[in-house]
């Protein structure tokens, strides 16, 4: 198993990564911020369990294939950034396409306020970006300890990862409920979106891009 040294290490590294602005932050604030709370905790658990299952699959020493298979990071690459420009073009074109009923509740919420659906975001944007993958094969064996099981130690080390996530996104719905009543006026929910979807599409540009 982890020792006390190489886990605190792996926390920092990991700690650092989470705190960094990204894509997660992104979506789990914008969904929070138009007060869907059950769907932005549902976005939590689904890049969690993309996660778990980049960690899995490193320990289990997939993911090494994978990442020196070009065909196959390739394939995974720009699925990802389609999947990503398609979500932020469907954000952006909903406040366009809503202005005229603006005020109602219902508009510029794309997507139900359900668990599952936001699970099912959170899931797709994770595991869609092969980035992840290719940062626990050149991150994560670098803590497992010699002559520790390989698997099990993995595990530990990519819980670790996931609490750290949780903890922070947490913080981040949080604080978007505070700021909910201003976010879900019609014009602040507009705009969130379009500056949301210019964050996302942003993301899919470089990780298109990006050899």
């Amino acid at each position: 198993m982890a020792t006390g040294t190489s886990l605190w290490s792996f926390a920092l590294v990991v700690g650092l990564l989470t705190l960094t602005p990204g894509l997660d932050t992104a979506l789990v604030l914008r969904t929070a911020a138009l007060g869907r709370r059950a769907r932005a905790w549902g976005v939590v658990l689904g890049i969690q369990s993309g996660t778990l299952a980049w960690g899995a699959l490193t320990s289990l020493g997939v993911t090494a294939l994978f990442t020196a298979s070009h065909i196959a990071y390739e394939v995974l690459r720009w699925a990802g950034a389609a999947y990503l420009l398609w979500m932020a073009f469907r954000m952006v074109r909903d406040t366009f396409r809503d202005r005229a009923t603006a005020e109602t509740p219902a508009a510029l919420t794309t997507g139900a306020d359900t668990l599952s659906a936001g699970w099912r975001q959170g899931a797709l944007t994770n595991l869609l970006n092969p980035k992840m993958g290719a940062f626990y094969v050149a991150v994560l064996p670098q803590f497992v300890p010699a002559g520790a099981d390989h698997f099990s130690t993995g595990l530990v080390l990519t819980g670790v990862h996931i609490a750290l996530g949780v903890v922070w996104s947490a913080l981040l719905i949080a604080f978007a409920t505070v700021l909910g009543t201003w976010l879900r006026k019609p014009r602040a929910r507009a705009l969130l979106d379009r500056i949301t979807g210019a964050v996302i599409a942003g993301f899919a540009v470089r990780l298109a891009l990006t050899d």
